[in-house]
């Protein structure tokens, strides 16, 4: 992260910017005092639109955020999906999210909901004002425009895929507003604004990639993708038209790639995926910002318990670890479940940098940052700014490799994308000739299962498509009656969908009845 934008979003943390308007915290020298600033007369210059924007990206953290002892509210799109198991045990939310008995009271689900609603509303606030601010350059102005609405529509794609119908914002709220207390729009015209937001940031004038960290082309182009994937599947179901936006999509990336790859690639090595040097470039087209000096890296949850991986010693998380069904389900000679060269380790270095010894078990490597825990014989830094990937390259390949083969069966084209993430994990894969659609359909699947993994986006997969990977037996199962190894529990018809919070529905009459097969209020 650029020091720019670590100091923006600092700025907007300090200064407290609140659902129902930000106040600007601007050079005291030369503006106003900060406490008569009011969301009437804070749009007035452009730092002022920037510093709403980084507002709007610091938001975007609360998937970071505790969500109770040894927890946090990233856990909810792992702990469903049965490729993670606990080794605490020590919070009841994150326990009930295994045992796929959660509600409406749930932690975070709860904050999940408040999270989301609240990078909408400040993207809302912005959408609103920043367009008055003049004088202004217009293509600063498009392009803070543009951002923002690629935000809002991040956070509304996640929310319709966990909640369905939604209530659907798009200004800025207050206790006088009509709407102050929304109905649950449709799903379909929840869809209809996510695509508005990212044709329209699409077409603001961003640079394809950004190593400062905000939005980009690439990302835009590979979301809209995804969108169109998302809605070719369930619940939409809307076939073969949107599989075929979602390859044509897909593919304007991959073509720039092409012709760009020191811009836009893959990375040579999995440690490039998880190294602090590489953040916001080649292969990751968007990533959460972490940094210290304002939040450190959120993914602890995925060390080892009571293990000297770190500089810290033997720590008490592991509430998040891999099934040894799922690590046991990579095929051989994978180098994702190679020790220390993928995505896994079975080792570690005492401490992090001293004596080499044995974890008994593997555990999730992907997001373990060297530089900050040490390595053998160099010392962490102690300081974790490990970004989170939320956008890879290798994702925009498998969106691809899936929407095409959905289009007319295994192109030549959707094979060499699909083949380009088998040859990273140093994998022979069949020819092209050997695969039907169907079988390269699941082929797909199954790289999707193994290469995105642990990242929270497998559960927004098994939704989609309705399948569950079975890791017994290399297959797919049909979503509803499958078993997730990590509690022997089915996954039933309710848990398309989680619970409303239980409060919302309390507070609000307008969302009228919970979601099926879950306890009202």
């Amino acid at each position: 992260m650029r020091h720019t934008l670590v100091k923006h979003i600092s700025r907007a943390l300090l200064c407290g910017f609140a659902l129902t308007g930000p106040i600007g915290c601007t050079d005291f020298l030369t503006e106003q005092a900060p406490s008569n600033l009011t969301t009437t007369n804070f749009y007035t210059i452009p730092d002022h639109a920037e510093a709403a924007l980084a507002s709007v990206y610091a938001s975007l953290r609360f998937m970071g955020d505790d969500a109770g002892i040894f927890s946090s509210n990233w856990q909810l799109l792992e702990a469903l999906t049965g490729t993670s198991t606990t080794e605490t045990a020590q919070n009841s939310d994150l326990n009930n999210l295994y045992s796929l008995v959660h509600d409406g009271n749930t932690g975070h689900v709860v904050n999940y909901w408040n999270g989301l609603y609240r990078v909408i509303a400040n993207a809302n606030q912005l959408l609103d004002k920043v367009p008055g601010i003049t004088p202004m350059d217009a293509a600063q102005k498009t392009k803070i425009l543009g951002e923002a609405r690629f935000l809002r529509a991040s956070a509304y794609f996640t929310a319709v895929q966990l909640w369905g119908d939604i209530p659907l914002v798009t200004k800025p709220q207050s206790a006088a507003s009509a709407d102050f207390l929304p109905a649950r729009a449709s799903k379909e015209d929840v869809y209809k604004l996510i695509v508005e937001d990212l044709t329209a940031a699409e077409a603001s004038g961003l640079a394809w990639m950004d190593a400062s960290g905000r939005a980009n082309l690439a990302a835009v182009k590979t979301q809209l993708a995804k969108v169109y994937l998302t809605m070719a599947g369930f619940p939409l179901s809307k076939g073969a038209s949107h599989y075929k936006l979602a390859a044509d999509k897909a593919l304007e990336v991959i073509t720039y790639a092409n012709a760009n790859p020191s811009l836009i690639n893959l990375f040579t090595t999995y440690e490039d995926v998880h190294r602090e040097s590489t953040k916001n470039r080649v292969e990751h087209l968007f990533m959460l910002q972490y940094n210290t000096l304002v939040a450190g890296n959120p993914m602890n949850n995925f060390y080892p318990n009571f293990k000297p991986v770190t500089y810290n010693g033997p720590g008490g998380t592991g509430s998040s670890v891999p099934t040894p069904a799922f690590y046991n389900s990579y095929e051989k000679g994978d180098l994702r479940a190679k020790d220390q060269a993928g995505y896994f380790y079975t080792t570690y270095y005492t401490n992090g940098n001293g004596a080499p010894f044995d974890l008994g078990a593997p555990y999730v490597f992907k997001h373990f940052n060297r530089t900050a825990n040490g390595t053998a014989g160099v010392a962490g830094s102690r300081q974790n700014n490990l970004n989170v990937p939320q956008i890879r390259y290798a994702e925009t390949l498998l969106i691809y490799a899936e929407a095409q083969n959905e289009v007319g069966g295994p192109t030549q084209a959707a094979y060499d994308a699909f083949k380009r993430i088998r040859d990273r994990a140093t994998l022979t894969t069949p020819a092209l000739g050997s695969y039907t659609q169907a079988t390269f359909r699941e082929a797909v699947w199954r790289e999707r299962w193994h290469e995105l993994c642990y990242e929270q986006i497998t559960w927004f997969d098994m939704v989609r498509l309705r399948k569950v990977y079975n890791e017994k037996t290399n297959g797919f199962d049909n979503f509803v009656g499958h078993v997730n190894l990590s509690s022997n529990q089915a996954l039933q018809e309710k848990h398309l969908l989680l619970p409303l919070p239980k409060q919302e529905l309390l507070n609000n009459p307008n969302l009228k009845t919970q979601n099926p097969g879950y306890p009202g209020v």
